[in-house]
């Protein structure tokens, strides 16, 4: 461990402050990145919900389910993240939520702006495991391995949305049975 030195209520560790009992970790980086992305997770959650009223309004009670249902599984891994940087004794500094975008062209544009998220933040889970290797972060390293594991389902889910879309065009009876279908979503399906 690096020097120590204490006054008034604040230990410092080097280059490290913490304020009186807490320890600092080696990975301090790492779980702050980790918390950065707690308030990535909201932010798509937010947007998911965002484009669930989209549907709705259109009279798309399946595609608004289906994504409502996505919104509540962003929202849990942004707490699943929150939870483990809590647990390694580090703090979250949550972001500012930016305002969704809540107008598309049509059904499929929706799920075509769902893949496109969530490419975005499979970018961001591995440029964080990146850091934790780099780091040499492990605990870090296993806990973003799920995510990893996770965020190909995703993509490929999205993607299958966004093909059986672009394969029906603006068929009406299509599309209503596409609608039909995501609404059969009970869970993380």
């Amino acid at each position: 461990m690096s020097e120590m030195t204490s006054q008034g209520g604040t230990t410092t560790y080097g280059d490290w402050v913490t304020g009186a009992g807490q320890i600092p970790s080696a990975n301090a980086p790492v779980l702050q990145a980790i918390g950065a992305q707690v308030s990535a997770e909201l932010k798509t959650s937010h947007q998911y919900l965002a484009m669930a009223a989209f549907c709705e309004l259109r009279k798309f009670p399946g595609a608004a389910q289906w994504l409502r249902h996505q919104s509540l599984e962003e929202r849990q891994h942004a707490l699943r993240l929150l939870d483990f940087v809590l647990a390694r004794n580090a703090a979250v500094e949550l972001e500012a939520m930016p305002t969704p975008v809540v107008e598309f062209e049509d059904l499929g544009d929706v799920f075509a702006a769902a893949l496109t998220q969530e490419q975005q933040t499979t970018a961001q889970i591995n440029d964080l495991y990146k850091l934790a290797f780099a780091s040499g972060a492990f605990a870090e390293m296993a806990e973003l391995h799920w995510f990893l594991t996770e965020q190909v389902e995703e993509e490929r889910t999205a993607r299958q949305w966004v093909a059986r879309f672009q394969l029906v065009a603006n068929d009406p009876g299509a599309l209503l049975d596409l609608d039909r279908a995501l609404g059969a979503r009970t869970s993380s399906t």
